[in-house]
Order: C-alpha cells, then structure tokens, then sequence
C-alpha cells in the first residue's frame, strides 16, 4: 500500500487508511508506540493501551466519561470562567479507560 508522507507544522505526517486501523482499534486520539527497525529499515506502529493510574472501577470510570460528554458545554463554560480546572474538562484518560 502507498501513501504519502506531508507536513504539517515541523511534523511529517503518513495518513493511515480506516481499513488498516479498525482491524488493531486504534482511533483518533488513541496510544500508539512507534519504534524504529533500523535492521530492516522500517517504522513499527503498535497499538498500545497506556496504564490507568491507580485503581478504578471500569463501571465508575465509564459514569464520569459519560456525565463529561453529557454536560461538556457547561463544564467549558465554567472552564472559561475559572470555576474548573482546565485539567479536569480536557482529561480523556477516563473515557479511555471507559472504553470511548
């Protein structure tokens, strides 16, 4: 399959096709290990799945992904005012973990 590599700010960029990536689960926004075979000459892209930290029950993770999806607007509105950390409304590690 060929594809071609742009630019895009300092980055090079290779778009990978949906029928490549639905297979392995990888989704915008997901983790993926590049790693460089410099033996045979190639770029190794792995699907990778990065560690929740600490422990969290999936059902109570997959409730607040829910309930940031269901309330967004308010929750950037109330970011935008200074009422919520920033940190808080742009975290998906939660809806990751969740599964979204």
């Amino acid at each position: 399959m060929l594809r071609k590599v742009f630019r895009t700010g300092n980055s090079l960029v290779i778009s990978l096709p949906k029928d490549v990536i639905e297979p392995l689960g990888i989704t915008e926004g997901g983790n993926v290990s590049v790693e460089l075979d410099r033996l045979n000459r190639q770029i190794v892209i792995r699907p990778v799945e990065l560690p929740f930290a600490g422990t969290i029950d999936e059902g109570f993770a997959r409730q607040v992904a829910e309930f940031i999806e269901e309330y967004r607007p308010a929750l950037e509105a109330l970011a935008g005012k200074g009422f919520v950390s920033r940190s808080i409304h742009e975290d998906h590690s939660l809806a990751r973990f969740a599964g979204q």
